[in-house]
């Protein structure tokens, strides 16, 4: 027999897949731990924890202090308290339809949604374990549960007769990510919040390329174009475009890279065109060789100035529904 630890992975996943899953799991056979424990991540971070000795749903995250006390939260917890009562009457039941000895056994559930940030595109998972081994899983796409146990089978077909009821693929297909867009907007202050970028020219030394790099905005959207003469440079031989990341205090930032020689800074007018939704208005930032920041004291070249333009953009939805 195999005892399933549920390790909770301490820090966020840095990725444009998300993802909320919870887990139950029951124990049967060990003294001194609680038969029933529930958990919820989100991008692998525990947001929330239950327990049948507790029978009280906590959070696990401060931004999640004020819904903590809403009524969904409190319909959570009824959940988790049918899911306990659900997960002792199933380990007895499975004992016996296997013949086994009394011994440890452990019976989990895992299921929730992904999103991609990028394509918008979700998709449920719902899936079972019996003392270690898979169980059964719910084929989201074709509505039905399968199993790789014979014996299972009959289970599974009646879960699959259940499914009638839509009640579970609804779930996994439209609430699950509703809720995860939404932790996230929790997670990262970005329910109500704007913030403006802050630009910069940045170069190591002379001969190194220069980087326009935009930093602390919310929400995530943003653009970052090079021109030459007036005219996007799309070459990545020129050009090398960072995608959008995250900073610690949960805004973000996104640097692009022009390779240009000292020649064709003489001759040629270079442009950084910075887009973000949080500006109402059009904003012009020129920087002259100088105030290019560096992190040598090498002799500075000559050079026009370089124009970094910051521009709105209009009917950008970030964060579902709530921001």
């Amino acid at each position: 027999m195999q005892l399933i630890i549920l390790l909770i992975y301490a820090t966020f996943v840095r990725t444009e897949l998300h993802t909320l899953i919870t887990t139950y799991t029951g124990v049967r056979g060990i003294e001194g731990i609680p038969e029933f424990w529930a958990v919820s991540t989100l991008d692998g971070k525990q947001i929330n924890y239950y327990d049948s000795i507790t029978q009280t749903l906590i959070p696990k995250q401060k931004w999640l202090e004020n819904y903590s006390s809403s009524e969904i939260w409190k319909e959570d917890t009824v959940i988790r308290r049918k899911a306990q009562d659900n997960f002792k009457n199933s380990i007895d039941r499975l004992v016996r339809r296997f013949n086994q000895s009394d011994g440890i056994h452990t019976y989990q559930r895992m299921y929730g949604c992904s999103w991609d940030s990028e394509t918008d595109e979700s998709d449920g998972f719902d899936m079972y374990g019996y003392d270690g081994e898979d169980f059964i899983t719910l084929e989201l796409k074709n509505k039905r549960y399968t199993t790789p146990l014979p014996q299972v089978i009959p289970i599974a077909e009646n879960w699959t007769r259940k499914l009638q009821d839509e009640i579970i693929p609804h779930y996994l297909r439209y609430e699950c990510s509703f809720f995860l867009k939404y932790f996230l907007c929790l997670a990262n202050g970005t329910l109500n919040k704007t913030a403006l970028p802050e630009v910069s020219l940045l170069q190591k030394n002379p001969m190194a390329p220069v980087v326009c790099h935009a930093t602390g905005f919310l929400p995530k959207t943003a653009s970052i174009v090079w021109r030459k003469n007036r005219k996007p440079l799309n070459n990545t031989q020129l050009v090398n475009l960072e995608v959008c990341r995250p900073n610690e205090d949960g805004t973000f930032q996104m640097y692009a890279a022009l390779y240009v020689i000292l020649d064709e800074w003489k001759k040629d007018k270079y442009v950084c065109v910075v887009e973000h939704q949080s500006w109402t208005e059009r904003i012009q930032k020129i920087l002259t060789e100088d105030e290019i920041k560096r992190n040598s004291s090498d002799q500075k070249r000559s050079a026009p100035c370089v124009v970094v333009t910051l521009v709105s953009i209009a009917g950008v939805v970030v964060c579902f529904l709530f921001c």
